[in-house]
């Protein structure tokens, strides 16, 4: 079926967990046997050609200005274009200030489906929501609420972040996913840096701060101060919390920054790792308030390239990775629980055991392949 993607807001190809997101949507969906075409801003370097019969038709189309509070402002563009191809489904990756895929889909009679991975309701305190008060008809929140009764299905992994009036029955919970085809234990190519230690952390993200990669350093010196020298990190990407992660590294020899890295060469850079880290950090998000709504892409692909994962046991992640089989989760009010995980981890054969166990579990429920299924055998559902 002919499937129209606005994801205009979204980079392709990128680096960021949006970009890895709709490509592995769009191919995947073209993978079976849907005809794709997907709205996305045209990033350095061709657009991704996956080797297949069936290749997604890719669409340049950013925000005006580059700004995606004014996705909407596409909705002329779009609508054309829709009246053009004549989809049977147009799905827009949910933004606050978007509903241009939406919208638009009704110049075709198309169905709609609606991708939420950020929260639809307000957090307390929520400065938008003081905004939309003041604005006394709360348009803001009328306009999100709305999106959600037009779209035919909501794909999400947490039903906690839609307006509580969303029927059951359009919901698809699924989870986002990695490449376990390309997340190996044994992927090939040469890392870009030379491990600085025995055992070997990894984080991959987008250093902000609530995804708490000062912890891992913390714990790392913590280790050292104790004669641990044997267990390292590495920190793999860029963003707001970066300089302050290499301030807090500075003379920890066993602790190193790479900087951006292309998501091509993430697979190498994780085979290269012992363990995965996502030490997030809830009280420093305050929308994560509403529950710890995210589908977390690196413990996904940390799980697919065979490492276990080390994360404190917050909200969903023990549903996520089940402690003591495929990786070890902290208390993270505990001092020193992190370090305590990581000196856990450097006996091989725990490594082994998680690790082995992890693959399997990323292969069997949190492939893009599963999560595509998922979503193909809804999106037919909507045809009958």
């Amino acid at each position: 079926m002919r499937i129209l993607y606005a994801a205009i807001d979204q980079t392709v190809p990128g680096t960021t967990g949006g970009s890895v997101h709709v490509t592995a949507v769009a191919e995947g969906l073209a993978a079976l046997g849907h005809e794709v075409h997907a709205l996305v801003t045209p990033g350095d370097g061709p657009f991704p050609s996956a080797p297949s019969s069936n290749p997604v038709r890719w669409i340049p189309m950013s925000p005006p200005f580059g700004a995606k509070q004014l996705r909407w402002m596409r909705t002329g563009a779009i609508r054309r274009i829709v009246t053009t191809l004549q989809p049977a489904i147009v799905m827009e990756r949910y933004y606050n200030f978007g509903g241009e895929g939406v919208t638009a889909a009704a110049a075709a009679g198309a169905r709609t489906v609606l991708e939420v991975n950020a929260p639809v309701i307000d957090h307390d305190g929520s400065a938008k929501a003081r905004i939309d008060r003041m604005l006394i008809v709360e348009p803001m929140r009328r306009w999100r609420e709305g999106l959600c009764a037009r779209a035919d299905l909501i794909v999400t992994p947490s039903a906690a972040i839609l307006p509580r009036d969303t029927p059951s029955r359009k919901i698809v919970r699924v989870e986002w996913g990695a490449d376990t085809d390309r997340f190996l234990p044994d992927a090939p190519g040469p890392p870009p840096f030379e491990r600085p230690a025995t055992t070997v952390a990894i984080f991959a993200g987008a250093f902000r701060s609530w995804h708490g990669a000062i912890n891992l350093v913390r714990a790392v010196r913590e280790l050292q101060v104790r004669g641990r020298s044997d267990i390292g990190a590495v920190l793999v990407g860029d963003g707001p919390e970066l300089p302050a992660v290499q301030n807090e590294a500075a003379g920890l020899p066993n602790v190193i920054t790479t900087g951006a890295v292309p998501h091509a060469d993430m697979p190498s850079c994780l085979s290269a790792a012992d363990i995965g880290v996502a030490p997030f950090e809830m009280g420093a998000h305050r929308p994560l308030s509403l529950g710890f709504y995210w589908s977390p892409l690196k413990i996904f692909e940390y799980m697919a390239a065979g490492l276990p994962v080390v994360a404190p046991a917050v909200d969903r992640i023990p549903s996520l990775v089940a402690d003591g089989r495929e990786g070890l989760l902290y208390d993270p009010t505990n001092p020193g629980a992190l370090a305590k995980a990581l000196e856990r981890l450097s006996d091989p054969a725990l490594r082994r055991a998680l690790g082995r166990a992890a693959r399997e579990r990323a292969v069997r429920e949190y492939s893009w392949k599963a999560h595509c299924v998922a979503l193909d055998r809804a999106i037919r559902s909507l045809q009958t």
